[in-house]
């Protein structure tokens, strides 16, 4: 197994889920962060949001992001605005979306409203950690490799 296929093994098990990360955008002038509830899948968070939110109002200007989660990952990528949640073309992503913010998912979305959305960041480039900084993973989500360390020893 190829240290890429391990470092998204890890990631498909802390993130497959409902997880919490940050999200970092800009408006240009000032860096705005903020907690959303997200999923992993195929080298990209998931996340269900309005698209008239400061978030994607910001993203559409500057589409890189930095995204961070206290299960040890931090990262870059690219925010697109899916569009409306109940668009053909979202059917998939929606249902595991619902899936895994199931407790939630129908309190906080409005999905009559054109407005709800789904928000893919595309990651580029990010550290994963395990077992405490005994293993890190340098990974290149763009193409699909990965550097490990252990013990803060040297990428390879």
């Amino acid at each position: 197994m190829s240290k890429y296929e391990e470092a998204m093994n890890i990631m498909n098990e802390r993130f497959g889920k409902d997880s919490l990360i940050a999200i970092a955008t800009t408006d240009g002038k000032r860096i705005y962060n903020r907690i959303v509830d997200a999923y992993f899948e195929n080298g990209a968070f998931f996340v269900s949001t309005n698209a008239l939110s400061s978030k994607m109002k910001q993203i559409e200007s500057n589409p890189e992001v930095a995204v961070c989660a206290i299960d040890w990952f931090s990262g870059h990528g690219v925010g697109r605005n899916l569009g409306w949640v109940l668009e053909p073309q979202n059917a998939g992503i929606r249902l595991k979306l619902r899936e895994a913010f199931a407790q939630w998912y129908d309190h906080a979305n409005n999905e009559q409203d054109k407005n709800c959305c789904i928000l893919e960041i595309r990651l580029t480039d990010g550290m994963l950690i395990k077992d405490h900084h005994a293993v890190r993973y340098q990974i290149d989500f763009t193409n699909e490799t990965a550097l490990s360390s252990e013990n803060w020893g040297e990428f390879k």
